[in-house]
């Protein structure tokens, strides 16, 4: 370990560990230590961006398997879609924990090399036509190791920044990664031969080769690891322990803020995942042979992930300015009400069980309203993502500065407890929100109604009627004025 003694040396990486790390001090922040923090995002930002691409693999890839010779029905289809969301959830709570126990660094180079598991395998796997559903389970299930980068990447960064500047660097942090879903959903049906980019490119005559796109992920995954290997660095403070970690379970924030960011980002990365089945379960028939009659899906589905992913940054923005509870509360409104219009979008279509190609020509007229009420729907969970992560260091930090006196020593050692809870926070919150992740496209392919249309529908309903619990609970828990944010004395800590 290295040992740094003045502000300057915050850049000295021997051994790549940082010992003297305090970045809430001005002079220790301008003097370095905002240098190493920026250079630490960048590439935390690249490797997390890989670890969504890689989580998100079959969201396109379950509607392109028909086109390698696989015959799966809509139920098998979304669970294919749904498995890595549940496992990437059960795997955020341990990456959250790797980085105090390696250090943020080695773990980011571990976590990336670990996405060669599920890219190597999928590029495999789809190329031999007799590979089973239940192989492609498991492999689809190995796609989750991408889903645990977020939680490990966030809780390093959170180390990094100071409290006036988390809502930004975590809110870019969190946007460079959820942007490779869009990234993925855009680039991978051109590069395995299908057509995309709204039309102009057009599909291959070759076919379609699923597996270049699972080496070309093995590749970037493997320049990911180097680049963090030399770049990155790891933080001495980022230590917690056992009892940390109880302190957050116990306290009661740690699982509403849990319950808030079910209904954001389990919303983003559901819908997204769920998205181009979505499109082409609604809006697409397969005949004529060989274009088929409808919405292609490769044309649009990549705008709700780059939507959501663009915005939020503006919702950890929005949060410093006016607090992250009112811009949440806001948040939940907008889904409430973007969901009802995809509600009220679906309405509008013709039954078409018989897959007519004469009623998907019809159907085409409401794809405009159905797009445009979803990528409201994107948008409003991108900023809520982002206002509600903003509010756990500041939920930890007020607590820390009620509990202590001003300028006193007990007040600098409760601000570095806050920190290493408030990552363990975003670690417990990020694994219980990525279960909406594994639920929406469970709900939306169920097996147990008999019309996929109609799951879709119910399901549609369902999610509205929890994003009202959302709502109610964010206004009577951080904004009410009589609420246990003003008994816990957050009322007015802006959160």
């Amino acid at each position: 370990m290295s040992v740094t003694d003045t502000p300057a040396a915050a850049d000295h990486r021997t051994g790549r560990w940082i010992d003297d790390w305090r970045p809430e001090d001005p002079e220790f922040w301008e003097a370095g230590g905002k240098r190493v923090a920026r250079r630490n995002l960048i590439w935390s930002i690249l490797a997390e961006h890989l670890g969504f691409s890689v989580w998100l693999f079959w969201s396109v890839s379950a509607a392109l398997l028909a086109g390698m010779g696989f015959e799966f029905s809509v139920s098998q289809l979304f669970f294919l879609v749904a498995v890595p969301n549940l496992v990437g959830s059960l795997l955020r709570l341990p990456y959250t924990f790797a980085v105090p126990r390696f250090g943020g660094r080695n773990w980011t180079v571990v976590s990336a090399l670990l996405l060669l598991v599920p890219t190597l395998l999928f590029a495999v796997a789809v190329q031999h036509p007799g590979t089973p559903y239940w192989a492609f389970v498991l492999i689809s299930a190995t796609a989750g190791v991408g889903g645990g980068n977020f939680a490990s990447s966030m809780a390093n960064i959170n180390f990094f920044y100071p409290a006036r500047r988390k809502g930004l660097a975590l809110g870019l942090n969190a946007a460079g990664g959820n942007i490779g879903v869009a990234v993925l959903q855009l680039g991978l049906p051109i590069v395995v031969g299908g057509a995309g980019l709204f039309g102009l490119v057009a599909a291959s005559t070759g076919g379609i080769h699923l597996e270049r796109a699972g080496y070309l992920y093995a590749g970037l995954a493997v320049v990911a690891a180097v680049m963090a290997y030399l770049c990155m660095d790891n933080l001495s403070a980022a230590r917690s322990n056992a009892r940390d970690v109880a302190a957050v379970v116990r306290h009661r924030h740690t699982w509403v803020i849990a319950l808030l960011y079910v209904g954001t980002f389990g919303s983003f990365i559901g819908y997204s995942a769920a998205l181009p089945l979505l499109i082409k379960l609604e809006f697409f028939v397969p005949t004529p042979l060989p274009a088929g009659t409808g919405i292609n899906f490769a044309y649009f589905a990549f705008l709700g992930a780059l939507v959501g992913s663009i915005t939020r940054p503006f919702g950890g923005w929005l949060a410093d300015k006016y607090g992250g509870a009112r811009v949440t509360l806001a948040t939940f409104g907008a889904m409430i009400l973007g969901t009802l219009g995809v509600l009220v979008a679906l309405a509008q279509l013709a039954p078409n069980p018989t897959q007519d190609p004469a009623i998907a020509t019809e159907n085409q007229s409401v794809f405009p309203w159905f797009l445009v009420a979803f990528l409201f729907v994107f948008a409003a969970t991108g900023i809520g993502n982002g206002s509600t992560f903003r509010m756990i260091p500041v939920i930890w930090q007020n607590a820390a500065k009620k509990a202590t006196p001003a300028g006193s020593a007990e007040r600098e050692a409760a601000l570095a407890g806050a920190t290493k809870e408030s990552s363990a926070v975003i670690g417990i919150a990020s694994a219980v929100g990525a279960v909406g992740g594994f639920l929406i496209p469970l709900a939306f392919g169920a097996p147990w109604i008999d019309d996929p249309v109609d799951a879709v529908r119910t399901s549609l309903i369902a999610f509205t009627l929890f994003y009202v619990v959302c709502l109610a609970t964010t206004w009577a828990v951080y904004v009410r004025r009589t609420s246990v944010a003003e008994v816990a004395g957050l009322a007015d800590a802006r959160v």
